[in-house]
């Protein structure tokens, strides 16, 4: 089984993760680094996709930023934990709608692992809680190394989810555990960003088969 590494990144604007990111997707092609998942939070904006430039979708009130990703445009900001996946897949493993397959089906499984009750709904790729979705995900690659990832909306602010008409769907499609009720585990414990993200990282050697590590601190100013 192949180590991950793991890069827990606080807050950075999407534009300078996204820069990090296609460096980073050069050295892991390199085999410079190894396999790498960035766990951040973004202040808000939402990224516009090709499709949605395609499609002439124009959004207001909200601060964008251009991304190369696949879809539409996606809400990202407070409350929502991401993970990015800079990682080199193996010869059984490539195909795109297999990795993304495995990404719903992680996202699932760890919120499962909250008590919230995920699933997939063929309306569009991603994890849904209770008609609405909760987990975008988008994908780039390059020889087949990954860049940008998927997103969990756990707290977000206000209902600036709710009122964005992402990927194409109508306002109100996408929300937030916390919106749906889902605000504690089982046990008690609040379903928030760190909660997550230790199911996330105890459910990833099942769902994308590689070790995760111990977390390590990562800012825009350190070396990949």
């Amino acid at each position: 089984m192949s180590e991950l590494r793991v890069l827990r990144a606080g807050v950075v604007e999407h534009h300078i993760m996204a820069e990090a990111m296609k460096e980073m997707q050069q050295q892991r092609i390199n085999d410079e680094v190894p396999d790498t998942l960035i766990l951040v939070e973004h202040p808000e904006v939402v990224t516009v996709g090709p499709k949605a430039v395609r499609d002439g979708v124009e959004v207001q009130g909200y601060p964008t930023s251009p991304t190369d990703r696949g879809g539409g445009i996606t809400w990202h900001g407070p409350g929502q934990l991401v993970a990015y996946p800079i990682v080199k897949w193996g010869v059984g493993e490539q195909s795109i709608r297999a990795i993304i397959g495995r990404l719903e089906d992680w996202a699932i499984v760890a919120l499962a692992d909250c008590g919230v009750p995920a699933y997939k709904d063929p309306s569009m790729q991603g994890a849904w809680v209770d008609g609405h979705k909760v987990c975008s995900i988008g994908l780039s690659f390059l020889h087949w190394v990954s860049r940008h990832g998927m997103s969990i909306n756990i707290r977000t602010p206000g209902t600036r989810v709710e009122d964005l008409e992402g990927c194409g769907m109508n306002a109100g499609v996408h929300s937030s555990l916390a919106q749906l009720g889902y605000d504690r585990d089982p046990a008690g414990n609040p379903i928030d960003i760190s909660r997550v993200e230790r199911a996330l990282l105890e459910n990833c050697e099942a769902s994308l088969g590689r070790s995760p590590s111990q977390p390590v601190e990562w800012g825009p100013e350190m070396p990949a």
